[in-house]
C-alpha cells in the first residue's frame, strides 16, 4: 500500500499536461485576467442567461498543466446549463504557490464579470496540484479579499484527488526524493508551507461548502489529507463531504463526465445542492 501511495504521489507532482486539446465546445473564448501570458482562463458561456459558474484548475506538480486538458470538462459542464471556464496560472519556479492561488482568485474575479454569468452561483473544481489550489482560495480569505470578493461569494469546492492540504505533514510523511519535489514547490520554510496549506484557514470564513474526493487506493496520502481537511472544516462549521472513489489518479480526471463515473455523478449531485441552495434563499 505505501509503494502504491508513494507511486500515485509521484504522478501528482510529475504529472504533464496531458488530456485532449481539441473537443472545444463552440463559443468558448481564451479572456486574460493578468498581464503575464500564463494570466489567462478559456470560457465557455452557458446557453442560457444568468447561469451558474464552474471555475476549473488543472493540475500538474504546480510545475506544469494547461486549462485545454479541460476540454472535455467544457462540453460536458455546458451541457449541464453551467457557464464554465478553465484557468492557467503561473507556475513554479517562475511564481509562488501563494501567487498561484492568487492567480486563481483573478481568474475567478474576471469571469465573474462575464455577460451571462451568475455572480451569486460559483463553483470551484480542481484536480491534484489544483485541488490544492481550489481548496486554498476557499479557505484563505487574502486571495479573494484583493479583488473584495467575500469567501461566501463561493457556493462550492470540489477537489478531485488532491494533496499538500496540510504541506508541513505531507512533507514529513514523505520519502527523501518526493520531500525533494515537494520542497521545489513549497520551499523549506516550515512558516511558508503552512500558510499555504488549506488546513491552516479551516477555521472559518470558507467558501460554503466542500466535496474532496480522494482514489480509494491512496488512503496513507492523498486519503489522509483529504480525512484532515473534511475535519477540520466540519470542525469550524463549514459543510464538507469526503468520498473516496475507484480507479487512478488521471482516471479521476480524464474520465470525469462519461457515463458511471462516481466522480462525475458525486460532483455533479454537490454542484446540483449547491446551486439549489442559493436558488432557494
Amino acid at each position: 500500500m505505501r509503494l502504491i501511495g508513494l507511486f500515485a504521489l509521484l504522478i501528482i507532482l510529475m504529472m504533464p499536461a496531458f488530456g485532449q486539446s481539441d473537443g472545444t465546445p463552440p463559443r468558448t473564448a481564451e479572456i486574460a485576467y493578468g498581464p503575464h501570458p500564463r494570466q489567462r482562463l478559456d470560457f465557455t458561456p452557458a446557453a442560457g442567461r444568468e447561469a451558474p459558474l464552474v471555475l476549473f484548475v488543472h493540475g500538474g506538480g504546480w510545475r506544469r498543466g494547461d486549462k485545454r486538458m479541460a476540454a472535455h470538462m467544457a462540453a460536458y459542464v455546458r451541457g449541464r446549463g453551467f457557464a464554465f471556464a478553465a484557468a492557467n496560472y503561473r507556475l513554479v519556479p517562475d511564481a509562488t504557490v501563494a501567487q498561484q492561488a492568487g492567480d486563481v482568485a483573478a481568474a475567478l474575479a474576471r469571469v465573474m464579470r462575464e455577460p451571462g454569468v451568475d455572480p451569486r452561483r460559483i463553483l470551484l473544481i480542481g484536480h491534484s496540484a489544483g485541488a490544492h489550489l481550489v481548496a486554498l482560495a476557499g479557505s484563505d480569505p487574502a486571495y479573494l479579499a484583493a479583488h473584495r470578493i467575500p469567501l461566501s461569494a463561493i457556493g462550492g469546492v470540489a477537489a478531485l484527488d488532491g494533496a499538500g492540504y496540510d504541506v508541513p505533514r505531507q512533507m514529513a510523511q514523505s520519502g527523501q526524493f518526493l520531500r525533494r519535489l515537494y520542497t521545489n514547490a513549497f520551499g523549506d520554510d516550515p512558516a511558508a508551507q503552512h500558510q499555504v496549506s488549506p488546513i491552516a484557514h479551516a477555521a472559518a470564513p470558507n467558501a460554503q461548502r466542500f466535496l474532496i474526493l480522494h482514489i480509494a487506493s491512496r488512503p496513507d496520502d492523498s486519503g489522509a489529507q483529504s480525512q484532515a481537511l473534511g475535519t477540520a472544516l466540519r470542525r469550524a462549521g463549514t459543510q464538507a463531504e469526503v468520498a473516496a472513489v475507484e480507479g487512478t489518479h488521471a482516471q479521476i480526471f480524464r474520465e470525469w463526465g462519461t457515463p458511471g463515473h462516481r466522480a462525475t455523478a458525486l460532483t455533479d449531485a454537490f454542484a446540483q445542492e449547491v446551486f439549489g441552495s442559493i436558488e432557494r434563499r
